[in-house]
């Protein structure tokens, strides 16, 4: 079942994210991965930017999107399922929604330049790799220089 997350996921939501983004360890640089992934209390900021978007089976949530309008676009963001749950299409349930629920024409997502595949999955929803992606990094997300120099960002035109 697809569902808004609440506040009161957020353990929820963190152990997903954080059980996922363990496929990171190895991938990317060791400078930009740590454990917990993501931290609570900065899971808690995000919460409040955005809203997330789960898939619960029975009572567990076993994945999750964010999904951030900045200003001309919107952002998925933070888009994990757990291992266990993994290639069950659970993703495609996710990103397909969202799509949907887009009020902008483009939509835009980042992710490490050698989490190869999820730039495998965003294409298979019919993403394309965009060539801007420093530029696009500084316009629509805060994060640091590093993380600009080793990401990508993907772009879907919603007008097509």
């Amino acid at each position: 079942m697809l569902r808004r997350c609440q506040l009161q996921d957020i353990e929820s939501i963190y152990i997903v994210i954080n059980d996922a983004a363990k496929a990171y360890r190895g991938v990317i640089p060791p400078d930009c991965y740590h454990e917990p992934y993501m931290p609570i209390d900065e899971l808690s900021g995000e919460m409040q930017k955005m809203s997330f978007f789960g898939w619960q089976d029975e009572k567990q949530l076993v994945g999750v999107m964010g999904f951030q309008r900045v200003r001309d676009v919107t952002l998925i963001r933070h888009a994990y399922v757990l291992t266990a749950w993994q290639r069950q299409g659970i993703g495609s349930q996710l990103v397909n929604y969202l799509r949907k629920l887009s009020e902008t024409r483009r939509l835009l997502v980042g992710t490490w330049a050698d989490a190869h595949w999820a730039i495998a999955f965003y294409q298979k929803h019919g993403f394309h790799l965009l060539a801007d992606k420093d530029k696009l990094l500084r316009a629509y997300w805060r994060v640091s220089d590093r993380q600009i120099e080793v990401s990508v960002v993907l772009g879907l035109d919603l007008s097509w």
